[in-house]
């Protein structure tokens, strides 16, 4: 590992504060570890003459980190940052809430930029299922796509990070509640409905005793579902913004692919279609469904040769992308994932399929060497 003499980051070090790194000898073996407290100048100066070493990996930044990264090291990532940003949310009652969220949302933007497809990935074919409680991953699910369809559609980069944020914390205030009605197989109660109704305001109210003072992000996320048309809550609002309606498109699209108790998640070129059949002459639905595609990464498809596999990358058009084929037309699991282009006369996607649980089965750290 490459080394720097601790005296050039120095200024990286406060006394009284835990170290931001590990501190090695000499001969590169261990001395202080990451988050040891030094008491006083002379301990950091004698330190200093002994010739300490640092880590390089340790000084660069995760956003750093992403862009060095190597794309099989991308999934693994990927699972660390979501389970940060997720950690976060969870603490929105804290104190340091705000800064908490500033600190673990741009390793995710950084994520996203690096690798789209990836990103896209993360939605249709999540595999913390497990992990990661059902309001937290349909909040990170809203958040990256609202993202990647406010870039699509060329707003600033204030905006498109503004927009990311409004979506992860707009059903802050149930984030338990969407994880229970998930799972229950009885008809919502009135105290579950009121709190639904309620929850923009709750969750606008909660971001503003954390500290958050962006009015353009308090706004939306009380007003993210209100529509033009009135009808919406929990004013009838009939100005909801453009934050507040793009987040509201995300919303209705990653829920119709996230399962419920007795309701499978919906295959993603259906979800597509329908939000085109719906709202397709909007701009902002025209501009999700042309970013996901019929067959977007994540999605189980068979192929015109029978192979079955999971897309991995979009192709040079929505009809087209690119497939790990993972099973024989035989049914027989492959050995390896073999790489398959579906522009290809022999290999155009012939159905969409369920999860069968091929994946699991396979890490996804696999599946990008061939994307």
């Amino acid at each position: 590992m490459p080394y720097s003499l601790l005296s050039a980051v120095k200024h990286r070090i406060s006394v009284g504060l835990g170290l931001p790194f590990n501190v090695y000898k000499q001969d590169a073996t261990l001395l202080l570890a990451r988050g040891q407290v030094l008491s006083s100048q002379a301990e950091l100066d004698a330190l200093l003459q002994r010739g300490a070493l640092v880590d390089l990996a340790d000084l660069q930044s995760p956003c750093e980190l992403i862009r060095l990264a190597s794309p099989e090291q991308l999934p693994a990532i990927w699972r660390q940052s979501l389970q940060e940003l997720g950690a976060a949310l969870n603490a929105s009652s804290r104190p340091g809430f705000a800064q908490a969220l500033d600190d673990v949302t741009p390793a995710v933007l950084s994520l996203i930029e690096r690798d789209r497809d990836l990103a896209i990935f993360q939605i249709i074919k999540a595999t913390d299922k497990a992990s990661v409680q059902y309001g937290v991953r349909h909040a990170l699910h809203c958040a990256i796509t609202s993202f990647l369809v406010a870039q699509r559609l060329g707003w600033s980069d204030s905006e498109a990070h503004k927009v990311f944020k409004v979506a992860l914390t707009m059903d802050i205030s149930i984030l338990e509640l969407q994880g229970q009605m998930a799972e229950q197989t009885t008809p919502i109660t009135p105290a579950q409905r009121a709190a639904v109704l309620s929850h923009p305001e709750r969750s606008e109210q909660i971001l503003v005793l954390s500290g958050i003072t962006d009015r353009e992000w308090l706004l939306a996320v009380a007003r993210h579902h209100e529509t033009p048309d009135g009808t919406g809550y929990p004013k009838g609002c009939r100005e909801p913004g453009d934050l507040a309606t793009l987040v509201q498109r995300a919303d209705t699209y990653t829920a119709m692919l996230n399962p419920r108790h007795g309701r499978a998640a919906m295959a993603a070129d259906r979800a597509g279609r329908m939000m085109f059949m719906q709202d397709g002459s909007h701009p902002m639905t025209a501009a999700l469904v042309k970013e996901f595609g019929l067959y977007p990464p994540g999605c189980f498809v068979r192929l015109a040769s029978g192979e079955t596999g999971v897309v991995v990358k979009r192709g040079a058009s929505v009809m087209t992308p690119i497939v790990a084929a993972l099973s024989s037309p035989f049914g027989t699991s492959l050995a390896h994932p073999i790489r398959r282009d579906t522009a290809e006369r022999g290999y155009c996607i012939h159905a969409v399929l369920g999860d069968h649980g091929q994946l699991e089965r396979l890490p996804s750290d696999a599946l990008m060497t061939l994307a």
